[in-house]
């Protein structure tokens, strides 16, 4: 899909939740306006896999030595492409049985947990890691929240 000049590919690797065109579009939303509130310059591509809990848990324990499913996992790539003058960002894999679970354990939307996964996934991608400390992880929270809420989707109080 194309949003603002990016092209967004999202690829469906599971059967356990159903993938609406809604579901697409908000994904394709929230890597559009995770951009544009970062203020990327440039066109971009992103690639998003929706995987169920076994398989990202097979990529956690591969990429990240984790033994466990967890929601989403980032793969920045940051490369200009010559051809079509765009930079590749990179792949975002995300567990939409895990986002399903989290959205009932926190009282809120599934909708709201994608964009939520998206939306952390895509600052990883830009550059952004809260494990790299309380400031870090403060200012990449406080992004994400202020993104959402741009979206309509501000955390329940």
């Amino acid at each position: 899909m194309r949003k603002n000049g990016h092209d967004i590919f999202i690829k469906n690797e599971q059967d356990v939740v159903e993938v609406t065109s809604e579901l697409k579009k908000l994904i394709v939303n929230s890597v559009a306006e995770s951009l544009k509130y970062e203020e990327f310059p440039d066109k971009c591509e992103v690639s998003v896999t929706l995987v169920d809990n076994e398989e990202i848990h097979i990529l956690n324990r591969e990429y990240r030595d984790v033994d466990r499913p967890t929601d989403v996992l980032s793969f920045p790539i940051f490369d200009e492409d010559d051809m079509g003058g765009k930079t590749v960002l990179g792949d975002i894999v995300l567990s939409l049985e895990r986002a399903r679970e989290q959205a009932e354990e926190f009282g809120h939307s599934f909708e709201r947990e994608v964009a939520f996964l998206t939306v952390h996934s895509m600052l990883h991608l830009l550059g952004y890691d809260h494990e790299e400390g309380k400031a870090a992880e403060s200012e990449m929270f406080s992004r994400q929240e202020a993104i959402l809420c741009k979206m309509g989707l501000a955390r329940n109080k």
